[in-house]
Protein backbone atom coordinates (compact mmCIF):
# COMPACT_ATOMS: atom_id res chain seq x y z
CA UNK A 1 0.00 0.00 0.00
CA UNK A 2 1.33 3.63 -1.35
CA UNK A 3 0.55 5.51 2.03
CA UNK A 4 0.68 9.88 2.36
CA UNK A 5 1.34 11.07 5.94
CA UNK A 6 -0.21 14.75 6.75
CA UNK A 7 0.00 16.49 9.41
CA UNK A 8 0.57 19.88 11.35
CA UNK A 9 4.72 20.13 12.83
CA UNK A 10 4.62 18.29 15.90
CA UNK A 11 1.86 16.06 15.05
CA UNK A 12 3.98 12.92 15.53
CA UNK A 13 4.19 12.44 11.59
CA UNK A 14 7.80 10.84 11.26
CA UNK A 15 7.60 8.59 14.63
CA UNK A 16 4.39 7.03 13.50
CA UNK A 17 6.06 7.10 9.91
CA UNK A 18 8.75 4.74 11.62
CA UNK A 19 6.68 2.17 13.21
CA UNK A 20 4.38 1.62 10.60
CA UNK A 21 7.15 0.84 7.51
CA UNK A 22 8.32 -1.32 10.73
CA UNK A 23 5.28 -3.11 11.32
CA UNK A 24 4.40 -3.67 7.50
CA UNK A 25 8.08 -3.65 6.07
CA UNK A 26 7.87 -1.30 3.79
CA UNK A 27 10.51 1.47 3.45
CA UNK A 28 9.76 4.90 5.29
CA UNK A 29 10.52 7.80 2.22
CA UNK A 30 11.29 11.28 3.54
CA UNK A 31 12.64 14.02 1.31
CA UNK A 32 15.53 14.72 3.81
CA UNK A 33 16.48 10.96 3.58
CA UNK A 34 16.24 11.43 -0.31
CA UNK A 35 18.47 14.27 -0.48
CA UNK A 36 21.32 12.85 2.27
CA UNK A 37 21.28 9.78 0.50
CA UNK A 38 22.07 11.11 -3.37
CA UNK A 39 24.13 13.78 -1.52
CA UNK A 40 26.63 11.38 -0.35
CA UNK A 41 26.45 8.99 -3.28
CA UNK A 42 27.29 12.04 -5.81
CA UNK A 43 24.53 11.30 -7.94
CA UNK A 44 23.75 13.57 -10.69
CA UNK A 45 20.33 14.54 -8.93
CA UNK A 46 22.25 14.73 -5.93
CA UNK A 47 24.94 16.86 -7.40
CA UNK A 48 22.67 19.07 -8.24
CA UNK A 49 21.10 19.51 -4.62
CA UNK A 50 24.34 20.31 -2.97
CA UNK A 51 24.61 22.85 -5.60
CA UNK A 52 21.94 24.52 -4.37
CA UNK A 53 22.22 23.82 -0.69
CA UNK A 54 25.93 25.19 -0.83
CA UNK A 55 24.59 28.24 -1.78
CA UNK A 56 22.00 28.22 1.04
CA UNK A 57 18.92 28.19 -1.12
CA UNK A 58 15.91 25.74 -1.43
CA UNK A 59 15.97 22.54 -3.89
CA UNK A 60 13.73 23.62 -6.24
CA UNK A 61 10.68 21.85 -6.64
CA UNK A 62 11.37 19.90 -9.99
CA UNK A 63 14.70 18.75 -8.14
CA UNK A 64 12.61 17.53 -4.96
CA UNK A 65 9.84 15.77 -6.84
CA UNK A 66 12.69 14.19 -9.50
CA UNK A 67 14.41 12.71 -6.74
CA UNK A 68 11.24 11.45 -5.29
CA UNK A 69 10.27 9.83 -8.58
CA UNK A 70 13.20 8.32 -8.53
CA UNK A 71 13.27 6.88 -4.86
CA UNK A 72 9.84 5.46 -5.44
CA UNK A 73 11.21 3.62 -8.96
CA UNK A 74 13.50 1.40 -6.97
CA UNK A 75 12.22 -2.00 -6.13
CA UNK A 76 12.06 -2.19 -1.93
CA UNK A 77 9.02 0.35 -2.94
CA UNK A 78 6.94 -2.14 -5.04
CA UNK A 79 5.08 -3.62 -2.48
CA UNK A 80 4.39 -0.18 -0.60
CA UNK A 81 5.51 2.56 1.07
CA UNK A 82 5.14 5.81 3.59
CA UNK A 83 5.46 9.30 2.23
CA UNK A 84 6.90 11.71 5.00
CA UNK A 85 7.10 15.60 4.66
CA UNK A 86 5.87 14.91 0.58
CA UNK A 87 3.96 16.26 -0.93
CA UNK A 88 4.31 19.69 0.72
CA UNK A 89 2.09 21.74 -1.52
CA UNK A 90 -0.76 20.98 -3.93
CA UNK A 91 2.22 21.37 -6.87
CA UNK A 92 3.49 18.40 -5.57
CA UNK A 93 0.96 16.76 -5.26
CA UNK A 94 -0.20 16.81 -8.57
CA UNK A 95 2.77 16.15 -10.07
CA UNK A 96 3.04 12.96 -7.74
CA UNK A 97 0.63 11.44 -8.91
CA UNK A 98 1.59 11.45 -12.98
CA UNK A 99 4.17 8.74 -11.07
CA UNK A 100 2.37 7.41 -7.98
CA UNK A 101 -0.56 6.14 -7.06
CA UNK A 102 -1.05 7.05 -3.76
CA UNK A 103 -3.85 4.64 -1.63
CA UNK A 104 -4.25 6.22 1.65
CA UNK A 105 -3.72 9.76 2.97
CA UNK A 106 -3.10 9.29 6.91
CA UNK A 107 -4.08 12.48 7.80
CA UNK A 108 -2.74 12.79 12.03
CA UNK A 109 -5.05 15.90 13.84
CA UNK A 110 -3.84 17.21 16.30
CA UNK A 111 -4.88 20.96 18.12
CA UNK A 112 -2.18 23.67 16.81
CA UNK A 113 -2.20 24.76 21.14
CA UNK A 114 -1.16 21.43 22.32
CA UNK A 115 1.42 21.22 18.88
CA UNK A 116 3.21 24.79 20.43
CA UNK A 117 3.18 23.31 23.98
CA UNK A 118 4.63 19.96 22.80
CA UNK A 119 7.28 21.21 20.83
CA UNK A 120 8.24 24.50 22.52
CA UNK A 121 8.94 22.25 25.98
CA UNK A 122 11.37 20.22 24.08
CA UNK A 123 14.89 20.76 26.14
CA UNK A 124 18.31 18.65 24.46
CA UNK A 125 21.25 18.05 25.86
CA UNK A 126 24.58 17.90 24.04
CA UNK A 127 24.72 14.10 24.28
CA UNK A 128 21.55 13.75 22.38
CA UNK A 129 19.60 12.81 24.91
CA UNK A 130 16.04 15.21 25.02
CA UNK A 131 13.32 15.50 27.88
CA UNK A 132 10.00 17.88 28.19
CA UNK A 133 9.10 20.59 30.93
CA UNK A 134 5.78 18.43 31.40
CA UNK A 135 7.32 15.38 33.45
CA UNK A 136 11.36 16.40 33.53
CA UNK A 137 11.68 19.40 36.15
CA UNK A 138 15.88 20.44 36.14
CA UNK A 139 18.13 22.35 34.10
CA UNK A 140 20.43 19.84 33.96
CA UNK A 141 20.15 15.96 32.00
CA UNK A 142 20.12 13.26 34.19
CA UNK A 143 22.45 11.28 32.07
CA UNK A 144 25.49 13.34 31.81
CA UNK A 145 24.66 16.31 33.66
CA UNK A 146 25.22 19.12 31.17
CA UNK A 147 23.15 22.00 30.96
CA UNK A 148 19.59 21.35 28.97
CA UNK A 149 18.96 24.01 26.51
CA UNK A 150 15.89 24.80 23.89
CA UNK A 151 16.84 24.73 19.97
CA UNK A 152 15.84 27.69 17.91
CA UNK A 153 13.93 25.27 16.13
CA UNK A 154 11.74 24.50 19.26
CA UNK A 155 11.17 28.39 20.22
CA UNK A 156 7.17 29.06 20.41
CA UNK A 157 7.31 32.07 18.04
CA UNK A 158 9.31 29.46 15.47
CA UNK A 159 7.10 26.72 15.87
CA UNK A 160 3.98 29.57 15.23
CA UNK A 161 5.64 30.49 11.94
CA UNK A 162 5.98 27.04 11.17
CA UNK A 163 2.66 26.37 11.39
CA UNK A 164 1.19 29.10 9.80
CA UNK A 165 3.58 28.50 6.73
CA UNK A 166 1.78 24.62 6.99
CA UNK A 167 -1.85 26.00 7.33
CA UNK A 168 -0.98 28.08 4.27
CA UNK A 169 0.70 25.96 1.76
CA UNK A 170 0.29 22.01 3.30
CA UNK A 171 -3.20 21.81 4.73
CA UNK A 172 -5.14 22.48 1.63
CA UNK A 173 -3.35 18.74 0.67
CA UNK A 174 -5.94 17.57 3.26
CA UNK A 175 -8.75 18.22 1.13
CA UNK A 176 -7.00 17.44 -2.29
CA UNK A 177 -6.58 14.33 -1.03
CA UNK A 178 -10.10 13.95 0.76
CA UNK A 179 -11.96 14.51 -2.65
CA UNK A 180 -9.90 11.65 -4.16
CA UNK A 181 -11.72 9.66 -1.62
CA UNK A 182 -8.50 8.35 -0.27
CA UNK A 183 -7.91 10.54 2.95
CA UNK A 184 -8.40 9.26 6.75
CA UNK A 185 -7.95 11.52 9.63
CA UNK A 186 -6.67 10.00 13.11
CA UNK A 187 -6.89 11.65 16.20
CA UNK A 188 -3.23 12.36 17.64
CA UNK A 189 -4.15 13.59 20.60
CA UNK A 190 -4.26 10.36 22.08
CA UNK A 191 -1.21 9.05 23.31
CA UNK A 192 1.28 7.45 21.38
CA UNK A 193 0.31 3.61 21.21
CA UNK A 194 -3.31 4.41 20.96
CA UNK A 195 -2.41 6.69 17.80
CA UNK A 196 -0.42 3.76 16.35
CA UNK A 197 -2.76 1.72 16.64
CA UNK A 198 -5.52 4.06 15.33
CA UNK A 199 -3.33 4.32 12.02
CA UNK A 200 -2.81 0.56 12.07
CA UNK A 201 -6.64 -0.07 11.87
CA UNK A 202 -7.21 2.07 8.96
CA UNK A 203 -4.52 0.56 7.24
CA UNK A 204 -6.30 -2.74 7.54
CA UNK A 205 -9.42 -1.62 6.97
CA UNK A 206 -8.50 -0.30 3.20
CA UNK A 207 -5.68 -3.27 2.43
Amino acid sequence: MNIVFLGAPGAGKGTQATKICDKYNIPHISTGDILRANIKAGTPLGVQAKGYIDQGLLVPDGLVIALVEDRLAQDDCKAGYVLDGFPRTIEQAEALSGFAHIDLAVNIVVDEALVVERIAGRRTCKCGESFHTSWYHSDVCNKCGAPLYQRDDDKAETVKARLEVYNKQTAPLIDFYRNQGVLKDVDGMQDMLKVFESIVKVIDDNN
